[in-house]
C-alpha cells in the first residue's frame, strides 16, 4: 500500500475521532440551559430545629391512697373537662355514708317530735296560766284555799320545766342534725377524693398505673395536654434571634409527616439565651392541631421574619463566588461571562437582587457534566 494511502486513512480516523469528540464531548459539555430572573414576592425566614411540646401539661395525682377500682382513659385519648378518669375503692365510706344518712333522719325526727311535744306544752301552758292567774285572784279575795293556790302555782311551774327541756331536746336534736351533716360531707368529701376527674378538655399522654394497683396520695398517674396551648419549642442562634417578634407567621413540618407544611405563629420568646450553646428559646404554636401529635416529636420550624414585594429574583443555587466577589454567569451572544450581583435578601430557595442583571439577563444554569466556566468561554445553547 502506498504511503499515501495510509496517511489518507490516518487522516480520516482522526477527523472522525476529532468530530465525535466535538459533538459527543466538547459540544455536550459546553451546552448550557439558561434562564432569566423573575419579578415577585420574598420571604425570608429563620429555621430552627426543636420538639413539639406543650404550655400546659397537666400532671394528675391521686388526693388519696388506695387500691385502684377502675380506670377509664388510656394513652392517646381525648378527654374532656370534668370526664371520670379513674375511681380509687372506697372500702366501707359508702357504708359509713349510708349509717350516718340513718343518724340523720334519726336526728331530724327527733327534732320534728321534740317540736310537736313543745306545741303540746305551750298549749297546755295557756290553760294552766289560767287556772293560776284565776286562783291567784281567787286567794287575795278569801274564796280559794291556799292548797287549791299552791297546786295551780306547782302545775304552772312544771309546765315551764317540761317546756324548757323541750327547747333543750329539740337544740340537742338540732345539733346532733349539724354534727351527723357534717360527717355526712366528709365521708362524700372523701368518696369524692376517690374519683379522679379530667381538669380540662385534652389529650392523655402517659398512664402511670393500672387497674387494681394501689397507690398513694400525690402519686401521678395520668399526665393530659392542653392541645390549645400546643406549640414547637426550638432554639434559635442569637444573631437570627434579635429577628423574631411574637405573632410572627410561621410553618411547621413534624418528622412524621415530612411532606406536609402546617401553620403557626410565634407564641413566646424566651428572655434569657443559653450561656453555652449562645442560643434563645422560640415557642411556635399551631394554628390548627394536628391529630394525633406526639409531645417530644423533632420538627422544624420556618419563621417568616421579612416579607419583599416585587424584586427581582433568582435561584439560590445559581449563586456563585468569583475572586471574592458574589455573582451569576450570564450568557451574552455565544459566550459566558460572570456577573458580580448586590443581594438584598435571600432565602432558602430564592436571591432577592438589587443589582448587577435586570429581568432580561440570560442566567447560565450550570450542571456537573458541564465544563467549568470562565470568563468570554464559548457556549452553546
Amino acid at each position: 500500500m502506498k504511503r499515501w494511502i495510509k496517511y489518507a486513512i490516518a487522516a480520516v480516523i482522526i477527523a472522525i475521532i476529532a468530530a465525535i469528540f466535538y459533538n459527543k464531548i466538547y459540544v455536550v459539555k459546553s451546552t448550557f440551559k439558561t434562564i432569566k430572573p423573575t419579578i415577585g414576592d420574598l420571604h425570608v425566614g429563620v429555621r430552627g430545629i426543636g420538639n413539639v411540646d406543650a404550655k400546659n401539661i397537666y400532671t394528675i395525682t391521686a388526693q388519696s391512697g388506695g387500691k385502684i377500682e377502675s380506670i377509664f382513659v388510656d394513652e392517646g385519648e381525648w378527654v374532656k373537662k370534668g370526664d371520670t378518669l379513674l375511681t380509687i375503692d372506697a372500702v366501707d365510706a359508702p357504708m359509713l355514708l349510708d349509717e350516718a344518712k340513718l343518724l340523720l333522719n334519726k336526728a331530724k325526727n327527733e327534732a320534728k317530735a321534740s317540736k310537736n311535744n313543745l306545741e303540746s306544752l305551750q298549749a297546755q301552758k295557756s290553760l294552766i296560766q289560767a287556772t293560776f292567774n284565776r286562783y291567784e285572784k281567787l286567794i287575795e279575795q278569801k274564796f280559794a284555799t291556799g292548797a287549791e293556790y299552791d297546786k295551780a302555782k306547782s302545775d304552772l311551774q312544771n309546765i315551764n320545766a317540761q317546756i324548757e327541756a323541750s327547747k333543750a331536746q329539740i337544740a340537742s336534736a338540732a345539733s346532733e342534725e349539724k354534727r351527723v351533716q357534717k360527717s355526712i360531707e366528709a365521708i362524700e368529701a372523701k368518696l369524692d377524693r376517690l374519683k379522679i376527674y379530667s381538669p380540662v378538655d385534652g389529650y392523655v399522654i402517659t398512664k402511670e398505673a393500672e387497674q387494681s394497683q394501689y397507690v398513694l396520695p400525690s402519686t401521678a398517674i395520668f399526665k393530659i395536654v392542653d392541645a390549645n396551648t400546643l406549640w414547637v419549642k426550638t432554639n434559635i442562634d442569637e444573631r437570627l434571634a434579635n429577628q423574631i417578634k411574637l405573632n410572627q407567621k410561621a410553618s411547621i413540618t413534624l418528622r412524621s409527616k415530612p411532606n406536609e407544611k402546617l401553620l403557626g405563629s410565634v407564641d413566646r420568646i424566651v428572655a434569657s439565651s443559653n450561656l453555652v450553646t449562645l442560643e434563645r428559646e422560640i415557642a411556635v404554636k399551631f394554628d390548627e392541631i394536628p391529630k394525633p401529635f406526639y409531645i417530644n416529636e423533632q420538627a422544624e420550624v420556618n419563621i417568616e421574619v421579612a416579607d419583599y414585594k416585587n424584586v427581582l429574583k433568582i435561584p439560590l443555587n445559581l449563586l456563585v463566588t468569583n475572586n471574592g466577589k458574589k455573582g451569576v454567569w450570564v450568557a451574552r451572544g455565544e459566550n459566558a461571562y460572570f456577573e458580580s450581583i448586590s443581594i438584598s435578601a435571600q432565602n432558602d430557595e430564592e436571591v432577592a437582587v438589587s443589582s448587577g442583571i435586570d429581568e432580561n439577563t440570560e442566567l447560565l444554569i450550570y450542571k456537573p457534566n458541564n465544563k467549568p466556566l470562565s470568563d468570554g468561554m464559548k457556549i452553546f445553547r
